[in-house]
């Protein structure tokens, strides 16, 4: 069963070091299942893993992680070729898309050679979840900023844009994540920017925002805005559920 309105759960989380697996799925992505609307049956994960090309070693973590919770797990590579002719098909046999994270910039470039953004796009219409972590939640969007390039951060503004909105994460581990975003915004280079802590995510039904939510006791979810008048960023702290 597809999800009712087409859903995106953007985070800076959603796995966790297992207690005998190194991986297991945490409290965000068992959140994108749930509003898969997936009941009856085992829920049919499609991983991502582009932004960090596609490692083997990291597929079969995330399998494993989706043998402990009795869910169908499958891997979207598209290192070295993509496994099959049928990308539309393959993404739209699933409840749910989480894309990992790495290098954004990457990411996008290898996307567009394959054109599986409008193949997203058109799963995304027609319920299939998508989500995913860092990387994995600014491709979503119009831009962010990411370290793709160096340990410098920089602003990318290629995004997929089905959320009109920039997108900012780690936002309370790494020092330099909240002035490059709040610099992007103050100079016009990203719009209206979302952005969580680490273990938060945002929920959006079609391109509105309905709810940030946390998998961890702390961490948020910020609204940064340019303020017209002064020509300054400006943030606000949204309501965040604890899941």
């Amino acid at each position: 069963m597809p999800a009712e309105q087409p859903t995106i759960v953007a985070t800076s989380g959603g796995f966790r070091a297992g207690h005998r697996t190194n991986l297991e799925f945490h409290r965000l992505v068992h959140h994108a299942v749930d509003l898969s609307g997936v009941h009856g049956r085992a829920p049919r994960l499609c991983h991502v893993g582009t932004a960090n090309g596609d490692q083997r070693w990291f597929n079969a973590d995330v399998s494993e992680a989706g043998r402990l919770v009795g869910w169908e797990v499958s891997h979207l590579n598209l290192f070295t070729m993509p496994p099959t002719e049928d990308l539309a098909g393959f993404v739209r046999e699933h409840d749910v898309v989480w894309v990992g994270g790495g290098s954004v910039a990457n990411l996008l470039a290898v996307w567009e050679v394959h054109g599986l953004g409008p193949v997203l796009r058109d799963a995304w219409r027609d319920g299939v979840v998508l989500g995913g972590v860092s990387a994995g939640s600014i491709c979503w969007y119009l831009g962010g900023s990411t370290d793709s390039f160096g340990p410098d951060l920089r602003v990318v503004t290629n995004g997929l844009g089905f959320l009109p909105y920039g997108n900012g994460v780690h936002y309370d581990s790494e020092p330099m994540r909240r002035p490059t975003i709040h610099a992007a915004v103050a100079a016009g280079t990203l719009p209206v920017t979302h952005c969580t802590d680490d273990g938060a995510g945002l929920v959006y039904r079609g391109t509105e925002l309905v709810e940030a939510v946390s998998e961890r006791p702390t961490g948020g979810a910020y609204l940064v805005r340019r303020d017209e008048a002064s020509g300054i960023a400006q943030e606000e702290t949204l309501d965040t559920r604890r899941l």
